[in-house]
């Protein structure tokens, strides 16, 4: 057994924030000129080499990309031969998260009521935390700031089984194209299949945090994968909405067994930045 102090966890959680919020992916900024290359649109490409500058500066000014912040969600995978010590572990993630987002003047976006006071909790906490117990004694920390543009684009269907793979294709791509510019494209597209209703939705946010060249082992989903972004980005929505053949930078699969009568499908869609840092105690 390993002991593990919160006086680890909190400073770890609150420079994950910080730094999703300043340094985008150096997968992100790959795909922006991999797409600016094939790009056809001039006002597209303009609003590319504009994002690249804006993640420029936000690193070298070390300020947030982008005003919206995000809720903190936390994925937690912590070794069932680690022990945490000194203090409740939630709080400890909550109390690194409150730390990050006052020091690093990133902007708080929680609410403690969601729809009759809606009064702001002024610390972007709680935080939205995923646990899993996996083998060995370290403990691995993802943040993974989600912005409400991108977030509240997203949708979970119980679809039925005869609708067939060609039922979810049309239902992620219609998804994508109802969202518009609304989620700040080129988007990632995390799909969820199958589990139930609320695995589904997590399936699909954990797929997030997949590289944007993870190749997907399981070749049926990665051609599925293929054939949705090609559709995608024939809608014509573009960077930031305003036209072009680059609405979607990547899609994710994620999949797990089902009962015989659901086959529940989550689309959760991410801005162009798709923000995550994570760490290994």
């Amino acid at each position: 057994m390993r002991d593990i102090h919160i006086n680890e966890i909190i400073p770890a959680i609150k420079k994950l924030c910080i730094d999703a919020n300043y340094y985008i992916g150096e997968d992100v900024l790959t795909k922006i000129r991999e797409y600016r290359e094939i790009e056809e649109s001039p006002t597209a490409c303009e609003v590319l080499d504009i994002m690249l500058a804006n993640y420029e500066m936000a690193a070298k000014e070390k300020m947030p990309s982008c005003q919206d912040t995000g809720i903190a969600v936390v994925f937690v995978e912590i070794g069932q031969d680690a022990h945490i010590v000194g203090g409740d572990f939630y709080e400890a993630i909550n109390e690194g998260v409150r730390q990050g987002y006052k020091d690093g003047y990133l902007r708080k976006s929680m609410v403690s009521d969601p729809i009759i006071d809606r009064k702001n909790t002024t610390d972007n906490t709680p935080a939205l935390i995923y646990t899993d117990i996996v083998p060995g004694d370290k403990l691995s920390l993802t943040v993974a700031p989600k912005g409400g543009g991108s977030e509240n684009m997203s949708e979970v269907r119980m679809m039925k089984a005869a609708d067939g793979i060609e039922g979810v294709i049309d239902f992620v791509v219609e998804r994508i194209r109802k969202s518009g510019g609304n989620p700040c494209p080129p988007v990632v597209i995390g799909v969820g299949l199958g589990g139930n209703f609320e695995q589904s939705a997590l399936l699909a946010k954990k797929s997030l945090l997949k590289p944007l060249d993870y190749i997907n082992p399981d070749s049926k989903f990665a051609e599925v994968e293929k054939i949705i972004l090609e559709k995608v980005n024939k809608l014509g929505i573009g960077p930031q909405g305003l036209g072009g053949n680059t609405t979607a930078f990547r899609v994710h699969i994620l999949s797990k067994p089902c009962h015989i009568a659901s086959m529940p499908v989550a689309v959760n869609v991410q801005c162009h930045a798709a923000r995550h840092k994570s760490v290994v105690i």
